[in-house]
């Protein structure tokens, strides 16, 4: 390995890592973000039924929630590259190399948990 590689190699395994990091930060501050929004929205409507101004079909509420979870997974499931018959080389971040995936991926962890 020259020092025309090594510089390139370094470049990846950092711009990797830091990217994966800031990417696992927004998206942990996104999810409580959104997490406090519902809790919101749900102690509201609660707050409304033990006031006696709304009245809440709780069943069909679970039952709305489950079939929307149900077809985001089938959505998400239909991604081209993300399916289980895709081969290593049909997803885009794998043309870079295990390098940048390794350290994008490592970079991503810490950010999530530090989130």
């Amino acid at each position: 390995m020259n020092m025309e590689n090594l510089g390139s190699f370094t470049a990846i395994l950092c711009g990797g890592f830091f990217g994966g990091l800031l990417i696992g930060y927004a998206i942990k501050k996104v999810i409580k973000l959104a997490a406090v929004i519902v809790g919101i929205f749900f102690t509201g409507l609660a707050y409304l039924q033990y006031q006696r101004i709304l009245n809440i079909n709780w069943n069909k509420l679970r039952v709305v929630s489950q079939n929307g979870v149900t077809t985001f997974a089938n959505v998400t499931t239909q991604i081209p590259g993300f399916d289980s018959t895709a081969h290593a080389g049909s997803l885009v971040i794998t043309n870079f190399g295990i390098p940048l995936a390794g350290s994008m991926s490592m970079g991503f962890t810490i950010g999530f948990m530090k989130g």
